[in-house]
């Protein structure tokens, strides 16, 4: 697990990056809100840790722009205020849980657990890619919450792709994964036909060729 902690109280960032790190879970820090801007972009996180009273841009703003570039990194509130008017708001406005401060280490570590099992358990049936969601058991894909029609090999080649990201795959491989058979299609250009439908109804960038491996979602 990888967790994104926003604290602009340095010792106490400090104190949760060490914890974590005894709990062999990964973290990074960002003080303010711009570096968070850069760092949530840059990398992949299972939790943000976000606290409401950060310098450079409120916690407000930055929720919003988190979910309006379709990331989806369940986020958990530090907040020092606890009334019921403010905790119905936050969890209103994109967040997925809070913590009052003063906290005790070991709530904070069982509540992003739970989020991070929650957000496992959507990501297994949900994938979602910019203002893209691919639904594996309802076999549906959505662009911008609006149904894309896709073939059934459409749909099996794109979620192959989508449930390995950043991984480029050949065409061999393509073949004997989603096509099931590689002798068959050996001389074939299908697939490079049915990744040019994908870009086609989806967007010309969302998958990238990378010369000598393969096609790949990243």
């Amino acid at each position: 697990m990888k967790v994104l902690i926003i604290e602009d109280n340095r010792a106490l960032a400090k104190n949760m990056w060490e914890y974590f790190s005894l709990k062999w879970i990964k973290s990074e820090i960002a003080f303010d809100g711009i570096i968070w801007t850069q760092k949530i972009l840059d990398n992949h996180f299972d939790v943000i840790i976000l606290d409401i009273n950060l310098p450079g841009k409120d916690w407000l703003t930055l929720c919003k722009e988190t979910r309006d570039k379709w990331i989806n990194t369940p986020i958990l509130m530090l907040t020092s205020r606890n009334t019921t008017k403010d905790i119905v708001v936050w969890l209103n406005l994109w967040a997925d849980d809070y913590l009052g401060k003063p906290f005790d280490f070991e709530e904070l570590i069982s509540r992003i657990e739970a989020l991070n099992r929650r957000n496992f358990t959507n990501k297994n049936n949900i994938i979602a890619i910019k203002n893209i969601e691919i639904d594996i058991s309802k076999r549906q894909v959505t662009k911008d919450s609006e149904i894309i029609k896709l073939s059934t090999k459409e749909f099996d080649l794109l979620k192959y792709l989508a449930q390995n990201k950043w991984t480029p795959f050949d065409r061999r491989n393509l073949f004997e994964n989603v096509w099931w058979d590689f002798d068959e299609h050996m001389f074939s250009r299908s697939v490079d036909v049915y990744i040019g439908y994908l870009r086609k109804k989806l967007w010309d960038d969302l998958i990238k060729t990378q010369k000598w491996f393969g096609y790949l979602i990243d």
